[in-house]
């Protein structure tokens, strides 16, 4: 399905690029390493890791021990799997959660934001045994990670209708055209057969530029934040009888939230529409755009290698043809299909076929067991009882699935047995979203994770005093700003800057169709909601209809016209990223 291309070289190349060219295929010393007495790898072995679903990463409240002790703390790893839409049987769940309580420093699993399992902290001489694992329920951990196509997100809800089971069919097939040939996943962790003469015709031997993330939506249902992908695709249905039938996709391209700090060349920007395909040359597309990064994608700089400043470097006309000469169809008009709106599809729900599905709130997506909710006991009792599909959400929730409405009852009675059945939420919590940050992951300037219920209990005290509790809000916090909780199309953005402080954005909505921009930089974290309340003030008093704070604010502030994200950084306007792209 994915047609064969070069992998064209560059003179300017950074030290990653040469591991991957140098990496035999993901292959590096990685085998020779797992069985040496080193409790980590080096630079170019770390690279290559991620591709195989794994981070190289440490307990960084460690550190201070080890600075006065002198003593060594072991590395530790985070493993992702790679989960189409992230739909798994009740075995798969069940044995991710066996491997937490096996691996996991903390016993916890956590979902991810696109639709994936992490599992933390796991020390160097339990990778192949847990990555083993996963592989024998059917899971993968290839790709979830690396310089490659990610994870393919998909509307989580698993509705019965023609137009949502054709969005599922969808994404394991665009997951299946960007999933990698190379054998070393296999060699590595499964006892594989060495192969000699390896290929990959998609990536080439250098893979891509950096990730490539693809997004599948419903106008109705944009929990994956569509234009928040490089490649986003919204279906466009049609009615037959009394049910409505995929027709094609109106296709997005260049979304990407990731960006620097200090560095006015990186920003966060939505993408913008391309036009209209049908469902069987969507693949072909996908394909086609991943060709078109691998070949032109900028090598030396990687916080200048998405997709996103290809276009921006070339301009759509020339984008678009380039594009286009890599097709044999082409790409029809844009269909409108309106506004986009959100769904987390918390508590019950029916899927269209007599049984129902069961939206469970999983806070920060941190599936775990606390003195005041056994989670995580829970949720493998609940599976284990009534062997329920599972789905996890782009909102990091978690839903049961094609259970009959008396299992749905026992369910209930399980989560309420644990102290963990569902209670009212306030939307500020309902929609809220942070990263892992500290103290797993390398990246992380600040904290996220565990200051966010803080944060959360100091705001909503503020909402409730302005009558704004019942009001919808999205919240979204990162330690870094490479956005992973798209901090960057919410309501109110909270991203780490240094240790303790945060740069605040406002002006993005719970579509996910709106960028926010730059409230205010470096704030203290005792000094969030005190940085706010002029805003929400303002939100009380001006606020027209039902109005969201963001809405607001881009009204009052930004003119209702674009920001960018960074002073200085070249952000299209809203309007002409709507349209830069359409014939």
């Amino acid at each position: 399905m994915c047609a064969e291309g070069p992998n064209v070289s560059r003179i300017k190349e950074s030290k990653v690029e040469r591991a991957k060219r140098g990496g035999r295929f993901l292959r590096g010393s990685i085998t020779e390493v797992l069985a040496s007495e080193a409790q980590a790898f080096a630079h170019d072995d770390v690279q290559l890791l991620k591709f195989h679903g794994v981070y190289q990463q440490e307990d960084r409240d460690a550190r201070a021990v080890r600075r006065l002790t002198g003593k060594d703390t072991p590395t530790r790893f985070m493993i992702r799997s790679r989960i189409p839409g992230g739909r798994l049987n009740a075995d798969q769940y069940l044995t991710f959660d066996r491997l937490a309580e096996q691996v996991s420093y903390n016993r916890s699993l956590r979902i991810t934001t696109r639709q994936t399992l992490q599992l933390h902290g796991v020390i160097k001489k339990e990778l192949r045994a847990t990555i083993a694992g996963i592989h024998r329920s059917l899971v993968t951990t290839l790709a979830a990670c690396g310089d490659i196509g990610r994870n393919v997100m998909a509307p989580p809800a698993p509705r019965a209708d023609p137009t949502y089971r054709a969005l599922r069919t969808l994404a394991d097939t665009i997951s299946d055209a960007l999933a990698p040939r190379t054998h070393a996943y296999s060699e590595i962790w499964l006892d594989g057969e060495r192969v000699v003469d390896d290929v990959e015709p998609l990536y080439g031997a250098s893979y891509l530029p950096r990730k490539f993330k693809v997004g599948i939506a419903l106008p109705e249902d944009n929990a994956v934040d569509v234009y928040t992908q490089d490649v986003g695709l919204i279906a466009v249905t049609q009615d037959e009888g009394p049910a409505s039938t995929l027709r094609g996709v109106d296709v997005v391209v260049g979304g990407g939230l990731g960006l620097t700090h200090r560095k006015a060349d990186t920003f966060a920007r939505l993408a913008s529409p391309l036009g209209f395909v049908t469902a069987e040359q969507a693949p072909i597309l996908v394909c086609a755009l991943v060709g078109l990064f691998r070949d032109h994608g900028e090598r030396g700089d990687r916080k200048h290698a998405r997709l996103k400043y290809l276009i921006e470097d070339w301009g759509p006309e020339r984008f678009r043809a380039a594009l286009e000469a890599r097709l044999p169809f082409s790409i029809a008009p844009w269909v409108e299909v309106g506004k986009l709106a959100y769904r987390d599809w918390l508590g019950r729900h029916e899927q269209g076929d007599g049984r129902v599905f069961y939206g469970v709130h999983i806070p920060n997506g941190r599936i775990i067991d606390t003195p005041e909710a056994r989670l995580k006991s829970a949720l493998a009792e609940t599976v284990a009882a009534v062997r329920p599909g599972v789905v996890l959400t782009p909102t990091q929730n978690l839903l049961l699935t094609d259970l009959t409405p008396e299992n749905a009852a026992v369910v209930a009675q399980i989560l309420s047995a644990y102290g963990a059945a569902p209670r009212a939420l306030s939307p500020l919590r309902r929609y809220a979203m942070a990263c892992p940050a500290l103290p797993t992951c390398g990246l992380a300037l600040a904290e996220s994770e565990r200051f966010m219920p803080q944060l959360l209990d100091a705001l909503e005290p503020a909402l409730a005093a302005r009558g704004l509790e019942h009001e919808t809000i999205s919240i979204r916090m990162t330690g870094c700003p490479n956005g992973c909780a798209r901090p960057y199309a919410a309501d109110l953005g909270i991203v780490g800057r240094r240790a303790g402080h945060y740069d605040l954005y406002v002006g993005g909505r719970l579509s996910g169709d709106r960028l926010a921009f730059l409230w205010t930089e470096q704030v203290a974290a005792c000094g969030i909601v005190p940085a706010l309340e002029p805003l929400l003030d303002l939100w009380a008093e001006e606020r027209r209809g039902d109005e969201g704070l963001g809405e607001l604010a881009r009204r009052l502030f930004a003119g209702d016209a674009p920001h960018p994200i960074t002073t200085g950084a070249k952000q299209p306007a809203a309007s002409d990223a709507l349209v830069s792209l359409t014939a």
